[in-house]
């Protein structure tokens, strides 16, 4: 089984889900999973987990992202972006350069964003977006959201292009109608490319049909990420040959049965390795039982009991 991350860059025109499908025809390999969804019209990076990976799709899903956007005032519509049905059209040439970018800068920090319905959120267990396609439009609780920081990169009304570092969940598209709502002209999205999400970066991410002739030369490993890599701001530790076995099974691992650098503090956390180097998971040091106690295995059961480790 092929074990790592792929930093894919998502192409216009294939869903998240497209991505998954293509890779797996390319390596031979169903258990892929992507790590956020990004819309059709969208592109950019979207790390691809394969093999044990998987087990951290979650995680990476979490992390912070950045975007370029390109906000469209004057313009509302259906799916936010200017793929949808268009609403309403207002005039724009009351608003000033000035006025426009105070009210994109009034964003920066915490709001509330209403998720839209054109999205794969799940409601009931059923994704909006099908809501929305049957003309269906439900109640959906606001969400709290950070937007990090907002770089204006061009301004040439109706049109700003922006750079937004924002938190996990929150909505560019969402975001840019209620901008302009804010501003009085409407608004909605014209373009958005995922520059980074997490520690990858677009600049690193390979698009589908060089994966794919990559594969085909038999070089996959060289563009395959290691999974410990994502916890590479976790200090490292070595367990000794006898307490292997504990880790292996799970258990909790002693101070003494660890080589680590320093000593550890109440609750902090290690990516654990066996004598010989593989990653065996996440543990966490218990200060007041001394130990060191597990908070995710990714060694597969299989994997431990033949003693096929890698």
């Amino acid at each position: 089984m092929i074990n790592g991350i792929l930093n894919i860059y998502k192409e216009k025109g294939y869903t998240s889900h497209d991505v998954v499908a293509r890779l797996r025809k390319i390596t031979g390999q169903k258990k892929i999973g992507h790590t956020g969804t990004l819309d059709p019209d969208a592109e950019g990076v979207l790390p691809v987990c394969l093999g044990k990976a998987t087990k951290v799709c979650d995680l990476l899903t979490d992390r912070d992202k950045t975007y370029e956007a390109v906000l469209l005032l004057g313009r509302t519509t259906d799916t936010q972006d200017t793929s949808g049905t268009v609403l309403e059209e207002k005039p724009t040439e009351g608003i000033t350069p000035e006025q426009t970018a105070a009210c994109i800068c009034g964003f920066e920090g915490e709001y509330d964003q209403i998720p839209p319905m054109y999205s794969a959120l799940k409601i009931n267990g059923r994704k909006l977006y099908e809501l929305a396609r049957e003309g269906k439009t439900v109640e959906r609780k606001s969400r709290r959201v950070t937007i990090h920081r907002i770089r204006i990169l061009e301004m040439d009304l109706p049109r700003v292009k922006m750079e937004v570092d924002c938190s996990k969940g929150t909505y560019i598209r969402t975001m840019c109608q209620d901008i302009g709502d804010r501003l009085g002209t409407g608004g909605c999205m014209e373009r958005l490319v995922r520059t980074r999400s997490g520690r990858f970066e677009i600049g690193a991410a390979r698009r589908l049909d060089e994966v794919a002739e990559i594969v085909q030369d038999g070089r996959l490993r060289e563009i395959l990420i290691p999974l410990d890599s994502v916890f590479a701001d976790l200090p490292e530790g070595a367990v000794s040959g006898r307490e292997a076995q504990k880790a292996f099974n799970g258990n909790p691992l002693s101070k003494k049965g660890l080589r680590i650098q320093k000593e550890p503090e109440p609750g902090e956390r290690y990516r654990i390795y066996d004598p010989d180097g593989h990653f065996i998971g996440i543990y966490w040091y218990d200060a007041d039982k001394k130990r060191f106690e597990l908070e995710k295995m990714f060694l597969d059961p299989d994997e431990i009991s033949s003693g096929r480790k890698n």
